[in-house]
């Protein structure tokens, strides 16, 4: 079944409930970790497969791109249907593709797009529990939305980091960072060109309790300068990857642009 080596890109939806997230971590289960075995099933050669985010566990992905090098000689139409016989239930592939050697999902990235979603009523919901984050208490949306406006641009996020390494650059550019709302459903969007360790999570914890009331829209400015303490890290389960995107040449995802 060998052959020469041909780098394969896949778009991969999972939902990371029972999941200690993407990345590989010994004696926890992982997508990266599934991904790997259903390979390796699959093809009879152990896989290393690179993603294009590393999600947090418990967090969700409509849109991960993954990519590897393989000599299968099984045609490309095999490839999802039978990684998907070898997949869990809560993962499955959605596209498989060729690309260059050179294709790496993660730097070849344009853009990463995050929902984060949020139900905002009373009650919590049993059919909600794992895909959205609740909070009892009102949320102004107007007031998130002016405050998000603020996170757009390229800004040093190191203060809404955690853990991210002294020697290596904060500085990121977000194209969009938008909050709407439809009854009791709150989504908040944002796309960047990269995101840092829980960034999201916390910057949409502080939006949130601008929503509350808690706190002035300009609050999003004091804590991109490290004067925040008091706002919650999101829970995980409310994120959610829905896309990468890449240049309009790489055939993989639901979306490209130039």
């Amino acid at each position: 079944m060998g052959g020469q080596l041909k780098r394969a890109a896949l778009l991969v939806e999972y939902q990371g409930t029972s999941y200690a997230g993407f990345q590989l971590q010994v004696g926890h289960p992982t997508i990266q970790g599934e991904l790997e075995k259903a390979l390796a099933s699959f093809t009879g050669q152990p896989t290393r497969i690179r993603g294009a985010s590393r999600t947090d566990s418990g967090a969700h992905a409509k849109g991960q791109v993954v990519d590897f090098l393989t000599a299968t000689q099984h045609p490309l139409e095999r490839f999802a249907p039978a990684l998907n016989y070898h997949l869990p239930d809560d993962i499955k592939i959605i596209e498989a593709h060729w690309v260059d050697e050179e294709f790496n999902s993660r730097r070849s990235a344009l853009s990463r797009v995050y929902q984060y979603s949020i139900l905002n009523r009373s009650a919590p919901s049993p059919l909600r529990r794992f895909t959205h984050t609740w909070i009892r208490e009102h949320l102004d949306p107007e007031k998130m939305t002016e405050a998000a406006q603020l996170l757009v641009g390229v800004h040093d996020f190191r203060a809404l980091a955690v853990g991210h390494p002294l020697d290596r650059s904060a500085v990121r550019e977000v194209m969009l960072w938008d909050v709407k709302r439809s009854e009791d459903n709150i989504v908040i969007e944002c796309e960047a060109n990269g995101f840092l360790k829980q960034q999201i999570r916390k910057a949409n914890g502080i939006l949130t309790d601008i929503g509350r009331g808690k706190y002035p829209v300009e609050r999003v400015t004091e804590a991109l300068s490290g004067n925040d303490s008091g706002s919650p890290l999101l829970p995980a389960h409310g994120l959610c990857l829905i896309s990468v995107k890449y240049p309009s040449s790489v055939k993989i995802g639901l979306v490209s642009k130039d």
